[in-house]
């Protein structure tokens, strides 16, 4: 068994209903990308991930649920986006219009606004992103110590 008490939290969303779908989504295999602005890596201070880095998914109530590897990183623009990342990010968008529209409920919601610190953070084609593409190296049982 891999530790992963010292590799970085790969925590998707803010813990509730969305983090507890996307890390299901995860354990079903359904995602294998995401997409992160690039200001969130400046704001709290995190790398960018890199090819090969191993990271644990923590489910809402912290828990270490899988060890992901990410296998490609690209730096890019929201209008970049291409349809593939979308189907891939295995969160049901058929179309880049219902990715967009998703992602900017999530990205313009009140608690992600004051977690950028910004109250009027809007989201454009040109806003930098990281989107990042993983598999899954191991699932762990959130129950063992």
């Amino acid at each position: 068994m891999t530790r992963h008490d010292d590799l970085p939290k790969a925590e998707f969303a803010f813990p509730g209903p969305v983090r507890d779908q996307l890390v299901a989504a995860i354990l079903s295999g359904a995602k294998t990308s995401t997409t992160t602005l690039d200001v969130e890596f400046e704001i709290f201070g995190e790398p960018i991930p890199v090819v090969g880095e191993r990271q644990v998914v923590v489910d809402s109530q912290d828990r270490p649920v899988a060890v992901i590897e990410i296998t490609e990183v690209r730096k890019l623009t929201v209008g970049e986006i291409d349809l593939q990342h979308v189907i891939d990010e295995g969160e049901g968008d058929e179309t880049i219009a219902q990715w967009r529209a998703s992602h900017e409920r999530f990205w313009h919601s009140p608690q992600m606004r004051e977690a950028l610190g910004d109250p009027g953070f809007t989201v454009t084609d040109d806003t930098p992103v990281v989107a990042d593409r993983f598999r899954v190296v191991e699932r762990l049982d959130p129950a063992a110590p």
